[in-house]
């Protein structure tokens, strides 16, 4: 058996899967967690790797012929010359880089102007908002970045055989905010005016294409962002959308075409293989749920019940749910809202009204990545960690107001990452064909009401950040 190695680089773990280079049966998989936050030592990212691996059967580890990555997006790796760290990692949630992005969105003429040049509006996750926040703030060691990488870069590198130039894909590349996306090239003069000089930045790979060996002559593919990996991990075709209910909320969608939002409300990612993923995301997502089974004193099925035994309206309860800021809608200085309480508010009420918000938020993401695509979906595909909750089961389709399919739990982006590597093994001219995961359909009549409500208290609250 020819197997391909699918490594998941993420804000909190380390997950690998062993998988069947011909039809993506998985024969074996592992997972290590590593330190969380908004800045971490990539040091740690590596040692997880290592211990991730050794944790895989060895006599099948041998048998891998290809290896690939998928990894958090916009995360700052900023080495020296001798390729050492100059800070730890700022990663993606982290948003003190925002005042940053608005700068650097006013020195490239505007939104829109800055969505026609690298197919996004700038917000503070994307790595050159902090390469001009470490500019500002970290004069001294902003000075010695000879080289920026993406945490899935970092990775691929490490797993890579020595002295192997870094190289990324063109879907990661596109987060970082000085890449070309419509036109698939760097921007190095956009890192430049962010960081005060020209960093060295990895070489692209194109879709498919072998990127590197691994000291054992394995190939390496490209690697590319969580995102893209997952997409390809579930076969994502044209007429899909998928929403992840993880760490962050995402809706994103395969298109042919690019994306440039001079709203920001639509980040115009490329994908892996060659076409663009259009995205929307949300800071607050699964986080919802945990913050409100916390102050409850509930487990999460204890938080489900609670939820399901309110009334659809919550009581009048209404949650704005945007606790550490928010980028879909763009309020980084944002905080949590809670209307409606009375002295009739239940538990119930409560847990009802983090489920509605959660879910509101998400639908709200799925309608502007239809506006933004053009193509109206045939599946509306529900995945992660929080997509196992009864409550979210029962209210999506109602709030989403249409179908939808539920994917099995299962780590799509290491799934996506061996495709991809699996793919450059073959040097196919498109990805191999694997058998996509089992889904169950979920419907519900559509609950107009309760998305006027949450879109009410959304408004209202945009003067107040």
């Amino acid at each position: 058996m020819t197997l391909a190695l699918g490594i998941d680089t993420s804000t909190q773990s380390v997950k690998a899967l062993l998988v069947d280079a011909d039809d993506g049966t998985v024969v074996a998989q592992r997972a290590v967690r590593h330190p969380a936050g908004t800045e971490v030592d990539p040091q740690a990212w590596l040692a997880a790797v290592d211990e991730v691996l050794a944790a895989l059967p060895p006599a099948q580890l041998r048998d891998v012929a290809a290896v690939g990555v998928g990894g958090q997006q916009h995360g700052m790796v900023a080495l020296d010359a001798e390729d050492r760290p100059v800070r730890d990692a700022l990663l993606w949630n982290d948003t003190r880089s925002a005042g940053a992005a608005a700068d650097l969105v006013a020195e490239m003429g505007g939104p829109q102007a800055c969505a026609d040049a690298i197919g996004s509006v700038l917000v503070a996750s994307f790595t050159v908002t902090k390469l001009r926040w470490l500019r500002d703030h970290e004069p001294e060691r902003a000075a010695r970045v000879a080289r920026v990488l993406l945490p899935h870069d970092l990775v691929a590198r490490h797993l890579s055989a020595p002295g192997t130039d870094p190289f990324t894909d063109r879907g990661d590349a596109s987060g970082t905010g000085y890449f070309a996306t419509a036109e698939g090239r760097w921007r190095p003069d956009l890192a430049a005016a962010a960081l005060g000089h020209e960093p060295d930045l990895p070489r692209l790979v194109a879709p498919g294409g072998v990127a590197a060996h691994t000291p054992d002559g394995a190939v390496v593919s490209a690697g590319t962002g969580d995102n893209m990996a997952a997409a390809l991990g579930m076969a994502l075709g044209p007429d899909d959308v998928l929403v992840s209910l993880g760490t962050s909320g995402v809706a994103s969608a395969v298109s042919a075409r690019p994306v440039a939002d001079g709203t920001g409300v639509v980040t115009g990612f490329a994908d892996a293989a060659g076409g663009f993923l259009p995205m929307v995301t949300t800071m607050n997502a699964a986080g919802i749920l945990d913050l409100q089974a916390q102050w409850l004193g509930v487990d999460h099925d204890g938080l489900a019940d609670l939820a399901l035994e309110s009334t659809p309206d919550a009581g009048g309860v209404v949650l704005s749910p945007y606790y550490g800021g928010e980028r879909s809608p763009y309020r980084p200085t944002a905080t949590g809202t809670w209307t409606g309480l009375t002295p009739r508010t239940t538990r119930a009420d409560l847990a009802r009204a983090a489920y509605t918000a959660l879910l509101c938020s998400l639908a709200d993401a799925v309608d502007q990545v239809v506006a933004a695509t053009g193509v109206e979906p045939r599946r509306v595909l529900l995945v992660g960690g929080a997509a196992r909750s009864r409550a979210v089961r029962a209210l999506a389709p109602a709030v989403l107001g249409r179908p939808v399919t539920v994917v099995p739990p299962g780590e799509y982006v290491a799934l996506g990452a061996a495709r991809q590597a699996a793919w450059a093994l073959a040097g196919s001219d498109a990805p191999p064909t694997w058998a996509g995961p089992e889904a169950e359909v979920l419907e519900a009549e559509p609950d107009p009401q309760v998305r006027a409500t949450y879109a009410d208290l959304r408004e209202r609250t945009a003067s107040w950040t």
